[in-house]
């Protein structure tokens, strides 16, 4: 007699030959719509599957954890981070947590280097100036912006993706300083000729562009604070591709509007959808749609890390990619 298939509900679409093969290995119910779940809508969902696979715009929080059925036992994200489930509360009640570490540090690290590159060139004002048929010829000191080449890059959280920044940094010629809870191997070290900093206000106080691969936990809230942004010097950027609540957004637009910072390359948002509208006003500010993994190759890879993670649970192995509260 075949085993009963695990039912898996998706909270939101994900492509379709990884939703394809889901249906194929599970009892899989999908969002056809597309649309965002409802606190009611979650709770329902809880309460009669298997294993519940979310995204980021899920907030899986105690309170939700508290109504789960007792057939729950998996909460397989489909997404690096886990800012948006409560892991404790979930390993509390005798629910694993998985994510999908690793498949898109490439991606983020390119959008990274590509949201450094226009924000110092200008490239969006300037792509705006043609499109509204301004462009009246080349000039000397027309729409001037900041060599990449020789600056100091100053990365905070040399994980996975900050590391894939530093190599592209590198290539391009920057000089690459970073801040972690600790220095990376003398390997990594080397080869990109890194400089580690213990005290990140000590860093960001002599860099010009700062890039932001911090996770949002409650100790990186605000990391980049009012007080912290005022140690930045005048010519600097920032470019954040992690989580929007890292940098106290309020603060930041006020310095942009003041021109005590040079500029921003933004693609997270600390009250994501909504957005400072000061920082929509800005010329020296480009803004994206939380966009830094969205890759058709990236997104498939995410699916294939939860299909795993499901049947490693369904087969009754540890699901590889589980998220321990000691690791947050």
């Amino acid at each position: 007699m075949p085993t009963r298939k695990p039912k898996v509900i998706v909270t939101r679409k994900l492509p379709d030959s990884v939703e394809t093969r889901m249906r194929e290995l599970f009892d899989t119910e999908l969002n056809v719509t597309d649309e965002p779940m409802t606190r009611k809508q979650l709770i329902d969902a809880i309460g009669r599957c298997d294993v519940l696979s979310p995204t980021i715009t899920d907030k899986i929080d105690a309170g939700l954890i508290a109504k789960a059925g007792e057939k729950l036992k998996l909460i397989a994200n489909f997404g690096a981070g886990v800012d948006h489930i409560d892991v404790a509360a979930a390993n509390a009640a005798g629910i694993a947590v998985t994510n999908t570490p690793g498949v898109l540090t490439e991606d983020t690290a390119d959008l990274t280097m590509t949201l450094m590159m226009v924000t110092l060139r200008r490239v969006i004002e300037g792509s705006n100036l043609v499109h509204a048929g301004q462009f009246t010829g080349w000039a000397p000191t027309a729409m001037l912006g900041r060599r990449i080449t020789g600056k100091r890059l100053g990365i905070i959280g040399m994980g996975r993706i900050g590391t894939a920044v530093a190599r592209r940094a590198r290539a391009f010629g920057l000089q690459i300083h970073y801040h972690n809870r600790k220095p990376v191997s003398h390997v990594v070290s080397d080869e990109l000729e890194a400089t580690y900093w213990d005290s990140l206000d000590q860093m960001i106080a002599r860099m010009d562009i700062i890039s932001v691969h911090s996770p949002h936990t409650p100790a990186t809230f605000h990391l980049l604070s009012g007080r912290r942004l005022k140690l930045l010097q005048p010519h600097a950027y920032i470019v954040n591709t992690a989580r929007g609540e890292v940098i106290d957004e309020g603060s930041l637009a006020r310095m942009l509007e003041k021109g005590e910072l040079a500029g921003a390359g933004l693609d997270v948002f600390e009250n994501e959808p909504a957005i400072n509208p000061k920082l929509k006003k800005l010329t020296n500010v480009v803004l994206l749609p939380h966009m830094s993994s969205a890759t058709i190759e990236g997104r498939i890879d995410m699916g294939e890390k939860v299909i795993i993670n499901i049947k490693a649970f369904a087969d009754g192995h540890a699901p590889p990619d589980r998220v321990h509260p000691a690791m947050l």
